[in-house]
């Protein structure tokens, strides 16, 4: 039952995965049909993970700052109901998760600040920085072995950084 589990979430995985491409690729119209069909399917109750990761990306397809937010908020919800303890038993997920954390925080802080919402904001560009902070303290990019950031780890940061900049400019 657990591999016919992970077997679907795998499957699930590999769908976001091609709409990201398409999303990467301009086609943010097609990504947004995928993703909402994949939404539809997941329902709310969905594996955690994989409703993370859709909603994060779903986030991006948005043209209205609002339903951006709204797609980034949803993701956030994913993430802390499994680091909750939500679903203890996906523990590997949970690592994913922690490891998105900055990201999503981030994004949220972008959200708020194109709704002109600078105090929000600010909130959750301490939280990215906090949980890229953990990271780097042993978290899940430390256990990797990596010795030092990722790609992505080295992105998200000088994200943070950027949107930190920008807002000290306002």
């Amino acid at each position: 039952m657990v591999e016919q589990q992970e077997a679907s979430e795998d499957a699930v995985m590999t769908r976001i995965g091609q709409a990201v491409m398409l999303l990467h690729g301009g086609d943010r119209e097609e990504a947004r049909n995928r993703f909402g069909l994949l939404w539809s399917e997941l329902g709310a109750d969905g594996d955690g993970l994989p409703r993370c990761t859709l909603a994060h990306y779903m986030a991006d397809t948005q043209d209205d700052p609002g339903d951006e937010l709204a797609w980034d908020l949803r993701a956030l919800t994913a993430a802390e109901g499994l680091l909750s303890g939500e679903r203890p038993a996906e523990h590997r997920d949970s690592l994913a998760v922690q490891a998105l954390c900055p990201s999503l925080h981030l994004n949220l802080a972008a959200d708020y600040l194109k709704l002109q919402r600078p105090d929000a904001a600010r909130i959750h560009l301490r939280q990215a920085r906090d949980a890229a902070d953990a990271l780097e303290d042993g978290g899940p990019a430390g256990q990797g072995g990596h010795g030092g950031y990722s790609g992505y780890d080295a992105g998200v940061r000088a994200a943070i950084e950027r949107l930190e900049l920008r807002m000290r400019e306002m």
